[in-house]
């Protein structure tokens, strides 16, 4: 890097470095289970805001899962947060917030999850389950994502179809056709629908857009006919899972392009913008003084464009919800300087349409925000990257402008991208997963 510093001056890394050394705090515990104490200064970090997301550089890592349960604790029981939303489903995360609230046997769960990516849903809402026995106020559960992490159309499209048979059974063979072409190319994910759709008859897949836009526009011209005939929140709920559908559909043709070489400057953001749609819908419903916990990939949680070898690709759910909510929306990233982590290759035979593998990290590289944790001598520990970003913090040039994502790296200002960080010495990828 050439400096314009005088000489024998440090350069601009060991400028943010230092800063890091002196602004940092380490914590003590890793395990979920373990006391919070050495968590409360991040309750001073987050402040007022009403929206903290909590990411991960990368799915299916130990310890981010550990760090992420002991944070939701710290969130419930000390900063009086009232929802935990996830990067799921939004018409599949209705049964897991009343199975969250108590209904039915703690076993169902399983049940629930069935088929889904396991990207750490599960010890999170057990958690839930067990407060809310006892809470005055009981936590909810929010999914906020297109179906099946964009694999399939089905299940938003189902619930549309039994609400069709309540307050519109004349429109009901629109939804029944759409989803007959739908299940030709439904998976569990994207990545195992994607090429699945490349391979259902272009006419068919102009047919499901058109059916959907047509179910869409209908569905907002007679909503006062609809509400008469159901009740808002019913026609409130059927209406954004409409929504995931067209989002849906219109991300596989996104995808198919960006592969194909053709895609458009960020067409891939109909899947965040609907996330962040989807966060502010829940939020408006969380009722007085409702607070909302988020956790998803620093990829989605990210508040600034993303570009990868110089195109921009992508308008993340942060960036969206920090320009509705302001300083209400606090974004926390998950990084870590060492161990591994699970790259995920594309497979359309594999369960969930990639195989994941267990790599090896390399040394940080320079100017990544992991070189700075290193160069700091800093284990387990976070810190307030806004301080860095006032007057009398770091100059611009100073800070990191990169962040692992996986095994590769996003070129960003990190500082800009995050209002705060947290790093883990050592990830792990969890056992169970890893491809032969």
């Amino acid at each position: 890097m050439i400096s314009s510093e005088p000489p024998g001056a440090p350069t601009s890394p060991h400028r943010f470095t230092d800063w890091l050394r002196r602004r940092a705090v380490e914590f003590s515990e890793l395990g979920p289970d373990t006391p919070l104490d050495d968590l409360e200064p991040v309750l001073g970090m987050i402040g007022d805001a009403r929206v903290v997301a909590i990411g991960e550089n990368s799915h299916f890592i130990e310890e981010f899962a550990h760090l992420r349960q002991r944070l939701l604790r710290l969130l419930v029981e000390r900063g009086g947060f009232t929802v935990l939303a996830f990067e799921y489903g939004f018409s599949e995360g209705f049964p897991l917030d009343r199975w969250a609230r108590g209904e039915g046997a703690d076993g169902d769960l399983d049940a629930h999850l069935a088929g889904s990516i396991p990207v750490g849903i599960e010890e999170p809402l057990r958690w839930v389950r067990r407060h809310n026995r006892t809470a005055a106020r009981p936590v909810g559960f929010a999914g906020i994502d297109v179906p099946a992490a964009g694999g399939s159309l089905i299940p938003a499209l189902e619930p549309v179809a039994e609400y069709l048979r309540q307050v519109d059974p004349e429109f009901l063979p629109e939804v029944e056709s759409a989803m007959w072409i739908a299940t030709t190319f439904a998976g569990t994910s994207a990545a195992s629908a994607a090429p699945a759709w490349a391979r259902v008859p272009e006419s068919e897949r102009d047919a499901l857009s058109a059916m959907l836009m047509r179910l869409l526009i209908r569905f907002r011209s007679v909503s006062p006919l609809y509400v008469s005939r159901s009740d808002q929140r019913s026609y409130d709920i059927a209406l954004r899972r409409l929504e995931a559908a067209c989002h849906g559909d219109y991300g596989f043709r996104a995808m198919a392009d960006l592969y194909a070489g053709t895609g458009r400057a960020a067409d891939t953001s109909a899947r965040d913008v609907y996330m962040a749609g989807s966060l502010l819908w829940h939020l408006e419903r969380s009722g007085p003084g409702g607070r909302i916990v988020l956790f998803a990939h620093n990829a989605h949680i990210h508040k600034t464009p993303i570009s990868f070898s110089g195109r921009l690709t992508g308008l993340p759910m942060g960036q969206h919800l920090h320009d509705a909510l302001g300083d209400d929306y606090f974004a926390i990233g998950l990084t870590s300087t060492a161990g591994h982590t699970a790259d995920m290759r594309p497979d359309e035979h594999a369960a969930f349409g990639f195989a994941v593998e267990n790599t090896p990290l390399a040394p940080p590289e320079p100017g990544s925000i992991e070189a700075a944790f290193a160069g700091a001598g800093l284990g387990l520990s976070a810190v307030d990257l806004r301080l860095a970003r006032r007057s009398g913090g770091i100059e611009p040039d100073s800070m990191p402008d990169r962040i692992r994502i996986q095994s590769a790296y996003l070129h960003d200002s990190i500082a800009d991208a995050y209002d705060g960080m947290i790093n883990v010495p050592e990830s792990t990828v969890v056992s169970g997963l890893v491809s032969a």
